[in-house]
């Protein structure tokens, strides 16, 4: 079954094919990224314009590059929640329009459900159930995969998500925007012991809190700086993500334990991390669970992760009307 799919929640305007949930066909990206960076961050409204402007051309690369026509697609995927609600409508009209069009079955697909899925084109073999740290912009989840389409969140971010913490010490440390690659690339040169970080405490076992990290960092570099001083940027950005990636694994490890998980995977950009991938292979081998990593070209945003999903959530029966409608937040196991 041949899914066309759309992911426009935040930078990234992306369409992809994949055949029954995991055979790649195409994946085309334009992103605004290098526009975003001249402001530290995305800016919705300029997101949300980029994606008008280059959602009919991914979609008619994508359907090129996999060599067929529109005619072929058995059903149309979109991301319609969470992200930014302008960028998400962009996609969801879109996807409704050439639906409608092309009288194809139109298939609502949950973001985060989306980078999951993105284990399934990196390891056909995988199958439910698994335990799954999502670790996406805004979102730090460490999720219970029970079936195709069902979820458990067993703990999540409580203030800051990973990413984002990664993006406001980037900025504070004066490296460039998305803060994730460039902290990581920062800290190769650093000493990850060189500054004491906090953990921060939080209710919930699983459970994680970022924003007292962050706070720390930020107060770090401010002292150095009114003394007339500065922080060393490499071994700063070293400390902070042997920190952050201990607190994720940690988390993800003892829900592993707790749970008897035989499987355990990444999801999300901060899936990426080098320092956080190792951490959690090396702990689960101690567990005798098996670990399985989405390829770096699936942790960003993309479409053939949604499309994956697509694939599941038509056989699951979840399709949607041109009633459907973008939403800004929505929870993983919403149904």
């Amino acid at each position: 079954m041949l899914i066309l799919g759309f992911e426009s929640s935040c930078d990234e305007t992306a369409a992809a094919v994949v055949e029954d949930g995991h055979i790649l066909h195409s994946n085309v990206i334009a992103t605004s990224v290098a526009e975003q960076a001249l402001y530290g961050g995305v800016v919705p409204e300029i997101a949300s314009r980029r994606h008008a402007e280059s959602i009919s051309r991914v979609a008619d690369q994508a359907l090129a590059d996999a060599g067929l026509t529109i005619e072929q697609i058995d059903a149309i995927a979109v991301t319609f929640a969470p992200g930014l609600i302008g960028a998400v409508l962009v996609g969801v009209n879109f996807a409704k329009g050439l639906a409608y069009s092309a009288g194809k079955p139109l298939v609502p697909v949950h973001h985060l459900r989306g980078h999951i899925a993105a284990n399934y084109l990196t390891h056909p073999e995988l199958k439910p159930p698994f335990l799954c740290l999502v670790a996406s912009g805004g979102h730090s989840h460490i999720v219970e995969v029970e079936d195709w389409c069902r979820y458990k969140v067993l703990g999540r971010t409580v203030d800051d998500a990973a990413g984002e913490a990664f993006d406001k010490v980037a900025r504070t440390l004066g490296l460039p925007y998305p803060g994730g690659p460039s902290v990581s690339q920062a800290a190769k040169a650093g000493d990850p012991h060189a500054y004491k970080l906090p953990v921060p405490h939080v209710e919930g076992r699983y459970n994680v809190s970022f924003s007292g990290l962050k706070t720390a960092v930020v107060n770090e570099v401010h002292n150095a700086r009114q003394k007339g001083g500065d922080v060393n940027v490499a071994d700063m950005a070293a400390s902070f993500q042997e920190r952050i990636a201990q607190i994720l694994a940690k988390k993800l490890l003892s829900a592993a334990a707790d749970t008897g998980a035989k499987t355990v995977c990444l999801a999300g950009g901060v899936a990426a991390n080098g320092r956080l991938r190792q951490l959690v292979n090396d702990g689960a081998q101690k567990l005798g669970a098996r670990v399985l990593l989405p390829e770096l070209k699936y942790c960003g945003d993309n479409a053939a992760m949604i499309a994956a999903q697509g694939y599941y959530e038509y056989r699951d029966g979840n399709l949607a009307d041109l009633t459907l409608n973008g939403l800004p937040t929505l929870e993983i196991d919403y149904r």
